[in-house]
């Protein structure tokens, strides 16, 4: 049996608590106890959650187990020297670090992610890049496993990756069974760009909002490194390391996921072919935009207007 301790602190999301319906259907669906689920904390007791309810937990314990699991949420500020050295000491305790949402962020201040690919909700990336630049964040990731530390998007994206765990361990049937009788899916497609709008990139300086801007209102436009540096009025390695700090996005990648979400917009709203759109959006062609859709959303541009309602 295997030991998921969820370290719980005050602002806790209680969204985060959704993983834990992915160890308790496996147990049902085996008729076996393959998790004990706990909840543990800095002083244990009840711990309020963000919404106010109150969870119980047990204090923090050496013992350790298979999996720890941190939620995001509000965290506490500052964030207590215990609760991080805890954190910090874990990979001697645990098997596998995980951090669901935000909770990347108290993973970050213990060091356990420098060097390391690791995501979190795409709203927070570009923050999380900024504060610890030596993580390598990737924004579009649902979840990432980099060695024994995982990290998710959102907190829904918590059960994606708790899906997978299960499957690490016990199966990819089971993991399926799983999935189904929680009604999501086994295997997510697409990135978590996809539900934002328009990344709503927002980076701090008032030189790379312009860039933002002009990509923008300039998509069937040569959008190169060059150009935009251009605009931002920086060489071109300044203004890649620039725009990276800030948005948490290559230029390169920043300009694919506008075309995609403009061009997914168009779609939605008009009638007007693919071809069209590809054109309007600055797609070489209805190929080269059919491949990116795939990449984003893991359904082609017909597909998702076939789904509008």
């Amino acid at each position: 049996m295997r030991r998921i301790s969820f370290l719980l602190y005050p602002g806790y999301s209680v969204m985060a608590l959704a993983a834990t319906s992915v160890f308790e259907t496996a147990n049902q669906t085996k008729g076996a106890m393959l998790y004990d689920v706990e909840f543990i904390s800095l002083n244990g007791g009840p711990v309020n959650t963000s919404s106010g309810m109150s969870v119980h937990s047990g204090s923090l314990h050496q013992h350790g187990g298979d999996t720890l699991i941190v939620g995001g949420g509000e965290h506490p500020h500052p964030t207590p020297s215990q609760l991080i050295e805890f954190i910090r000491d874990a990979p001697e305790r645990y098997h596998r670090i995980v951090a669901i949402c935000t909770g990347a962020f108290l993973l970050a201040e213990a060091g356990l992610l420098n060097g390391r690919q690791a995501t979190t909700h795409w709203r927070s990336a570009a923050e999380l890049h900024r504060q610890y630049p030596r993580i390598k964040v990737d924004a579009d990731k649902i979840f990432v496993k980099d060695g024994a530390f995982w990290t998710s998007a959102g907190m829904t994206a918590g059960i994606d990756l708790s899906l997978q765990l299960l499957e690490d361990d016990h199966g990819v049937e089971l993991a399926k069974n799983v999935a189904r009788k929680l009604v999501v899916y086994h295997r997510r497609t697409g990135g978590q760009s996809q539900y934002s709008t328009l990344l709503e990139m927002s980076p701090e300086s008032d030189r790379m909002q312009k860039v933002i801007s002009y990509i923008r209102e300039n998509l069937p436009k040569d959008l190169t490194v060059e150009v935009l540096a251009d605009i931002a009025h920086l060489s071109p390695r300044q203004f890649s390391r620039s725009f990276y700090q800030e948005t948490g996005q290559t230029p390169a990648k920043a300009v694919q996921s506008i075309r995609v979400e403009t061009a997914r917009s168009i779609l939605e709203q008009s009638q007007h072919s693919v071809e069209e759109v590809a054109r309007q959006t600055g797609f070489s062609d209805r190929n080269h935009m059919r491949r990116a859709f795939l990449r984003t959303f893991g359904l082609p541009p017909q597909a998702l207007r076939s789904q509008k309602p």
